[in-house]
């Protein structure tokens, strides 16, 4: 597995990545067994770094099983305060996650959105004040933009920024991304396969369960639907002469960007995991990405 430092001065974390928000339920349900045999294969597998939040239903829980005998000593471990940012709030939300997980400390706390009714200076020297304590080693922060980084900056050292970023989502190469490469920030990539999109997995004609929130997603209907699978085809052409799946393709595009430290996989499974993993190492010449980024101005605007 390939490493990447996070940030200018932060640790060495498995460029690949596990997003824990699937084995919550939140795409459809899965049992405890599967949800803990899943961040287990990824630790085993080499991907260190495990994503989750106070935010996310059980995950924090079902992590915390996953992480006993021994698998916490071998993974980087990321959550984050997603609701309630006042120092009070934050105090309560970490001592709860380090309950609900079994742990004593967590590698990296992020800051889940940014919501102004919360003063960023208070939430932030809040953070540090964790970090001094030791019940977190790193700060981050999640869906923050290059302007709200800046603000964030000034009240304390943070090494990551957690933004959506894939194929179909390039939002954050306008501003986001140049930001974090200027000050050294790292970017945890979340959705890489557009929550399906781009796993080559799906027909037109594909529907999907009341408790998977694709259901409610304009993205995952009718003619739309159909046109996003189509340029998903048309990368996975690409990728089958790479010897690649799409899913590796997807995830291996982005970090092509050396601002992108770790690219978070969303998984249900141990063979979604195995398969992620192989995304590392992989490269891309000129003319494929050129050729990328032809299929792509084909996708809806959506």
């Amino acid at each position: 597995m390939e490493h990447r430092q996070l940030g200018n001065d932060g640790p060495m974390v498995s460029v690949i990545g596990l997003g824990t928000w699937p084995i919550a339920g939140a795409m459809g349900a899965i049992g405890d067994q599967p949800a803990i045999a899943t961040i287990r294969a990824a630790i085993d597998h080499g991907i260190t770094l495990l994503d989750t939040a106070q935010g996310y239903f059980r995950s924090e829980e079902i992590t915390g099983y996953a992480l006993k005998d021994g698998y916490r000593e071998r993974c980087f471990l990321a959550t984050k305060v997603s609701h309630k940012y006042s120092k009070q709030d934050i105090l309560a939300a970490i001592d709860d996650s380090l309950r609900r997980m079994q742990v004593d400390y967590v590698d990296l706390y992020q800051v889940h959105s940014w919501r102004p009714e919360y003063p960023i200076e208070e939430t932030m020297t809040t953070m540090k004040q964790l970090q001094d304590a030791g019940k977190i080693r790193y700060i981050g922060v999640s869906n923050f933009s290059a302007d709200q980084m800046a603000q964030a900056s000034q009240i304390a050292r943070f090494h990551s920024d957690q933004p959506r970023y894939n194929m179909f989502n390039r939002e954050i190469e306008a501003e986001i991304l140049p930001f974090c490469e200027q000050h050294g920030i790292g970017i945890l990539a979340h959705t890489p396969l557009a929550k399906g999109l781009l796993t080559g997995k799906y027909k037109p004609d594909a529907t999907f369960t009341e408790d998977d929130q694709r259901s409610k997603m304009p993205r995952f209907q009718g003619e739309t639907f159909a046109q996003f699978l189509a340029v998903a085809g048309k990368l996975n052409e690409i990728a089958r002469d790479k010897g690649i799946t799409l899913v590796q393709f997807a995830m291996a595009w982005l970090l092509q960007r050396p601002a992108v430290t770790c690219v978070l996989g969303g998984a249900k499974t141990p063979e979604q995991v195995i398969e992620y993993a192989g995304a590392a190492g992989v490269k891309f010449s000129q003319s494929e990405l050129a050729r990328i980024e032809e299929i792509l101005s084909q996708a809806p605007k959506v």
